[in-house]
């Protein structure tokens, strides 16, 4: 099964020979090594490069076991480099190698050097690890399957690969398995035995049930406003449990350095500015959050909010949690505050669209509460309801799209209205 992921390849095409390691990082199990091992490399050949000028060294292979030398690889790759053509140098699981940095490094100033690597072990779980490269190291992030990749490997309705998106994931193993059950029980493992005990190893965590907990305690609460001090008071009333804010902080800092999670910050619209605290935290593969809760909590409004989050990031969008504060006259003069909410206030550049998330809106008492927010905007930038019934794509009188989610999810330009 061949599954295309043209937006990550591209990502990585278009860093061709920019004069730096490309470092493409990402949870584990999400395709990076085939990205790079089989979706690069059928590029680089059918684009004309020999295979006497594309170096690929798996180092988690015991055959290359040598290799993980430091020295032994660099003088490997060294005496593949023969002529002054460029050389594309593919690394997987380059954790593997002692001093890697250091092998990496050395390719920096060698202009026919063209290096990619992967890893997926605790050190390269880091979104740091850009650092370890002396500032010239590019980093090309990869996600777990989109709707739209899951889908084109796939048959049924719409309908029912949502669904199974939804309560699986996208990381590719999964989608490739057809027994449910066999799915529930390799999210599982993956998720305690893979993520959890690398987090575990790179920061030397000896009490992991608190981790674990909280961990819990966020995939119950997907697309819901929280921050350190409400998760620490929930920890003393329901789970009878001291676990301080600051401790909550590093470990919700830990999940997201290990790419399970990403934090969505609060934006105030009409004030322009960032407000801290409290949150949102989405997770990066639907299928690990629910194998987590034993696929218990499967409401299609959490889970659609978590993908329509998910697909936003994917096309390179930063995405905050909309506010907007409003004031109006009440009895004896006096002002009311209240504030609404947009579910996402998304910008690339220039560009920004502001996305709330329905299941449906069945009345006009419904559709108004959903549109409420979003008129309150006064600016010009796109305004969008997504919805979870198969509603063809229309304009309201006052210029907000209603779209549904199939069509925003499977249409890559779908925002462009």
């Amino acid at each position: 099964m061949e599954i295309k992921r043209d937006i990550h390849l591209n990502r990585i095409i278009v860093r061709k020979g920019n004069g730096m390691i490309k470092v493409i990082t990402g949870m584990r199990r999400c395709g990076k090594s085939y990205l790079l091992f089989t979706l690069f490399y059928n590029y680089l050949k059918e684009h004309g490069i020999d295979d006497a000028h594309i170096i690929k060294v798996d180092l988690e292979d015991r055959r290359n076991a040598a290799l993980r030398n430091p020295d032994a690889l660099l003088q490997y790759i060294d005496s593949r480099m023969t002529d002054s053509l460029p050389y594309f140098i593919l690394l997987d699981e380059v954790q593997f190698v002692r001093e890697f940095e250091d092998v990496l490094n050395s390719y920096l100033k060698i202009p026919n050097a063209d290096v990619y690597v992967t890893g997926s072990n605790a050190k390269f779980l880091s979104k740091d690890v850009i650092t370890e490269f002396r500032g010239r190291g590019d980093e090309i992030h990869i996600t777990p399957l989109s709707f739209q990749e899951f889908s084109s490997v796939k048959e049924g309705s719409q309908e029912s690969l949502l669904m199974e998106y939804l309560t699986y994931g996208g990381l590719p193993q999964v989608a490739a398995m057809t027994d449910s059950q066999q799915k529930i029980e390799y999210l599982k493992n993956l998720f305690t035995h893979t993520y959890i005990r690398d987090i575990k190893e790179r920061y030397d965590i000896q009490k992991d049930d608190d981790l674990e907990e909280l961990i819990s305690l966020i995939a119950s609460n997907i697309g819901s406003l929280t921050n350190p001090t409400k998760l620490e008071n929930s920890f003393k009333s329901v789970k009878r449990s001291v676990l301080s804010k600051d401790t909550i902080k590093i470990y919700l800092d830990l999940l997201q350095d290990a790419f399970l999670i990403e934090k969505s910050t609060r934006y105030d619209i009409k004030g322009k500015k960032y407000i801290d605290t409290p949150s949102k935290y989405y997770f990066t593969d639907l299928g690990l959050r629910n194998a987590r809760l034993n696929f218990r909590q499967t409401e299609f409004t959490h889970l659609m909010e978590n993908a329509i989050y998910n697909e936003l990031r994917l096309r390179g969008l930063s995405v905050d949690v909309g506010q907007i504060v409003i004031q109006k006259s009440v009895e004896d003069g006096k002002r009311q505050r209240s504030t609404l909410e947009v579910d996402f206030v998304c910008n690339q550049g220039y560009k920004r669209y502001y996305i709330q998330s329905a299941y449906a809106l069945p009345t006009e008492e419904k559709k108004e509460q959903e549109l409420n927010s979003l008129l309150k905007i006064n600016d010009s930038f796109p305004k969008i309801v997504i919805v979870g019934t198969p509603t063809p794509t229309y304009q309201t009188e006052e210029g907000i799209t209603i779209m549904n989610v199939y069509d925003f999810l499977m249409n890559t330009n779908s925002l462009n209205v």
